[in-house]
Order: C-alpha cells, then structure tokens, then sequence
C-alpha cells in the first residue's frame, strides 16, 4: 500500500523537494516474504512458522504424541501470494508526518477515521474507490485468505496528534451474500499493518512487530469475537497497563516494556522482531499452563511468567 498526503490544493504535498508518498520499497517486500512469518525457524516447540509453532505451543497437550517436528501432527502453515498494490491519499488536514536528525520525513500519522473511510467499502455492492473493495472485486482477497495490507511507516491517530500511534489492527470487511453463494455472507479476514523502520518506536518494535501482533491475533481472534474472562497485564516496573475480555494475544504483551515484548530473530541475512504473544492457557487462566514447557508466553517463555489477577469484574474491578 502506498499513501500520499495531499496538500490544499488536492496535489501530492510536498516537502524538502520530496513527494510525500510512502510505500514499502521491494526490499521491504522481500524481507517481508523472507520473514519468519513465511519463512521455517528453529523455536523450542519445533521447527516451522511463527504462527505454526505458536498455534502447536499453546495446545501442545493435544498434539505433542505426534512428535515435536513431526509432519504428521497438526499444523495451520502460511502460503504467501504477493497481489498488486494499490494507494491512498489522505485529504489535508487528517494527517502529519515526522521527520530524522537531517529533515527527512521518515514516519506519516494519519488520522485513524479518515483512514478507515478511505481503506473501506462504503458502499454495498462493493466498488473499486477503496483498496478493500477493489480488491475484492479483482479477486486479489477472497474470503479463504488472511490478507495482509502491507503499509511503510504509517501510523495512526485518533483525533489529534496526542492520541498516536496505531501501527496495526486485525478485523474483516462483511459484505452480504448473493444469489450466486446462497445469500450466504461474505467476510474477508484482513489486517492493515506497517513496516516499521528501526528507531522511530522504543522497546524493539521495528520492521514485522505490527505485522505479527495482528497476524497472532487473526489466528486465535479471527472474527474479534472471542470473548474471556476479564484479564489485567501490567508492567512490573514501569507501571501502566491494559485491561480486556478479548482473546487478543498480542494485546497482551505490547504493554510490557520493561519485558522486552519483541523477539529477535537472525534469519535470511536480517534480523528480525517480531512481537512475543500471549497464549490460550493464560486467558484461560489455567495453572499450571497446559502448553509447551508449561509456558503463558511465545516465542519467549519468560515474558509471561504468571496469571492475571483471577475474579475481575467488568473494567477489571477486583471481586469484593
């Protein structure tokens, strides 16, 4: 995906001489493709995908007979195909951008309502003015796929600059059915997530920390309807924290800082970062964990090392 911000007059704004238009370049494509979200690398539960291992790892008292490598046992493995590209253009005033040491834009934010308004269908039937919608009706998304909307660098904010940054979010587009599929409704699992350049986020988060946390997400949460018990992550030292009924895996550990939330990951001449995640027995409060070597967390066992306070009520009040 690449985004232009418009300036006044409905041109390309421009900045320094430079277009303000970001779009991952092909090497972000290929480190994209190489990454270990396609890409088999070695985790304790075995060798495979992150989100592979991570599925096998939180319900490995159910497949681990099978054997830790076998391709025998239950596995749910990714097939990347790369689809044409498409664009958006933020209309001035719904956005800002950030610039480096030699005043060079390096991160555009853009405001999270206007966003949505351009990334989406609007109208039913669907038509070609979104990327969604335009992909739907090319065939580039089907309703068979989790499709990633690979943005660089952009950002998101809710009303005004103080309120930044989204840098990723998992849903699905629902469209009725027709005549042709039985009137049966349509969704399309999708997430938009962006590249992140290394340096513009603290605690690691750089290059596939977004793309990951949601993908993790759409496994466990496809529908964003997995309700459970009220849980509560706080970071130990720095305090701050997040409160939730969602089976959001990711959610989970962005707000432990002081944790490192990411992952490293050498592998096919880069390293990489994706996000450490929450599993199923830690929202399903399960002690001790029934997951692989007993583990709340993936791929680094320790993020997670126990429970959230058990018996929250609504907006995790403690249970008199």
């Amino acid at each position: 995906m690449t985004v232009d911000l418009l300036g006044p007059d409905g041109t390309v704004a421009v900045f320094n001489g430079k277009p303000l238009s970001f779009g991952p370049e092909s090497d972000v494509v290929h480190a994209v493709l190489g990454s270990p979200m396609f890409q088999p690398f070695i985790y304790t539960s075995g060798v495979g995908q992150f989100n592979d291992q991570m599925m096998r790892a939180q319900f490995w008292d159910r497949i681990h007979p099978h054997g830790e490598d076998s391709d025998n046992g239950w596995h749910v493995r990714l097939a990347s195909r790369l689809r044409r590209s498409r664009r958006i253009q933020v209309p001035f005033n719904s956005w800002f951008f950030f610039v480096d040491a030699n005043n060079n834009p390096v991160l555009f934010a853009v405001e999270e309502n206007a966003f949505v308004n351009l990334f989406f269908p609007t109208t039913v039937p669907v038509n070609n003015s979104t990327p969604i919608g335009a992909a739907e009706l090319a065939g580039d998304i089907t309703t068979r796929d989790l499709s990633t909307f690979l943005f660089n660098n952009i950002v998101l904010y809710g009303g005004n600059i103080n309120n930044c940054c989204i840098i990723g979010f998992h849903t699905y587009d629902f469209e009725p059915g027709d005549k042709k599929n039985g009137n049966r409704e349509r969704r399309y699992v999708l997430n938009y997530s962006s590249w992140l350049s290394p340096g513009l986020f603290a605690f690691g988060f750089e290059d596939i920390t977004p793309w990951s946390h949601e993908l993790a997400e759409t496994f466990d949460d496809p529908f964003i309807d997995n309700a459970t018990p009220w849980w509560l992550s706080v970071d130990p030292v720095l305090g701050g924290g997040l409160c939730q009924n969602k089976l959001e895996t990711g959610d989970v550990i962005e707000v432990l800082d002081s944790s490192v939330p990411t992952y490293s990951i050498a592998m096919n001449g880069r390293t990489y970062h994706p996000q450490n995640e929450a599993l199923f027995p830690w929202f399903a409060f399960q002690s001790p964990s029934h997951a692989h070597l007993g583990a709340y967390s993936f791929p680094d066992e320790t993020t997670l090392p126990s429970l959230s306070p058990g018996n929250l009520l609504p907006g995790c009040a403690a249970a008199p």
